[in-house]
């Protein structure tokens, strides 16, 4: 509830208590000393109002004099008021918790999930490939409306979203940012988002930031920031019809690799992580690229090494390298080849 609505709600009750607490010492006063009243003590007051207020009504106790049956006149009809200002409480309490639900103020525990600041046509389209493998979303939006779209679109186990100002930093907290592995900054205007990721930078320092250009120029500028991948929709649009053009069986593949295999016939590229429990960790590359093959018919494609924040891409490098825990796979596969992969060596998908 907000604050305004809980101080009206406390003050209502401590009213109510205030008046009905008059009425029972009003009745006590003027019923206990009248020779066929059973009210004797404010407790037998207190039985008869709660009584009456309840509906119970069990007639054990009653005022027998003229104010004191004018008092009880006045409990039986304001009776009436007291279960339609609970019922509306209750509503009102009922209502504000599916708000809050909604809106997203409750907060989330995803952890190790990609966040989304911004929605739009684009950021819909993005989290269709995200929800697709599997990963959890937190999606940040100042355009109410969006919600009620996100959650008609998609599973919202794996997506949670946050109605919020995007300068409002303490608010970010609520998508548990600072457990995420990615935040994707998607706003309209590429000056607008360099400004924004370098006042996020003060608050969330350490985490890993992408976003989109429609200038391909600034990419050196965004990275400067502390952007970690700054892409081009140009760029990279521009690249893949030239390929269409000339080389357009690559590029039909290039399209299906970048993108979620969503049938087992499809080929996905894939970045796995080798974790301890890993039969891979401290096997030489090429012995790998062959089991995986052998075993899976899937095909290693690269590794990459991580030492603190540097990620270093080695593209089908010599068979002496070593594959080692907190490496990357880079591999090529099918959906079936997917499911061989967890089954017979345990890695998931992913960063």
């Amino acid at each position: 509830m907000k604050k305004t609505d809980s101080k009206r709600l406390v003050y209502s009750l401590i009213g109510l208590v205030l008046f009905y607490g008059v009425i029972i010492l009003l009745l006590h006063r003027i019923e206990s000393d009248v020779p066929d009243s059973k009210m004797h003590s404010w407790q037998d007051g207190l039985w008869y109002v709660v009584a009456t207020i309840t509906t119970v009504g069990y007639g054990d106790v009653i005022p027998v004099t003229y104010w004191g049956r004018t008092l009880g006149f006045v409990v039986m009809l304001s009776s009436l008021g007291i279960y339609g200002f609970i019922i509306s409480q209750i509503t009102n309490f009922m209502n504000t918790i599916k708000e809050r639900k909604e809106l997203g103020l409750n907060g989330t525990n995803f952890k190790n999930h990609v966040v989304i600041i911004g929605w739009n046509e684009f950021s819909h389209s993005v989290i269709g490939h995200l929800a697709g493998a599997g990963r959890e979303i937190a999606i940040v939006t100042k355009d109410r409306s969006s919600i009620d779209i996100i959650k008609e679109y998609h599973d919202l186990d794996k997506i949670f979203t946050l109605y919020a100002d995007f300068n409002n930093f303490e608010m970010l907290e609520k998508a548990n940012i600072r457990e995420a592995s990615v935040v994707f900054v998607n706003m309209n205007d590429d000056t607008e988002k360099l400004v924004y990721v370098i006042n996020l930078k003060k608050h969330f320092a350490d985490l890993n930031y992408v976003v989109t250009l429609d200038n391909g120029n600034l990419k050196n500028t965004f990275h400067a920031a502390g952007v970690t991948y700054a892409i081009s929709k140009n760029e990279i649009s521009s690249k893949l019809l030239a390929s269409y053009i000339y080389e357009p069986d690559v590029a039909i593949l290039t399209e299906e690799i970048i993108a979620y295999a969503h049938q087992d016939d499809e080929y996905d590229m894939k970045q796995i992580m080798v974790k301890a429990n890993n039969p891979f960790a401290g096997i030489f590359y090429e012995k790998v690229f062959f089991d995986l093959k052998k075993h899976c018919n899937v095909v290693l494609f690269g590794i990459v090494k991580v030492t603190g924040s540097v990620r270093k891409l080695m593209k089908n490098p010599d068979g002496d390298i070593k594959v080692e825990v907190g490496d990357y796979l880079i591999i090529l596969m099918d959906g079936k080849g997917g499911d061989k992969l967890k089954r017979h060596f345990l890695i998931d998908e992913g960063i």
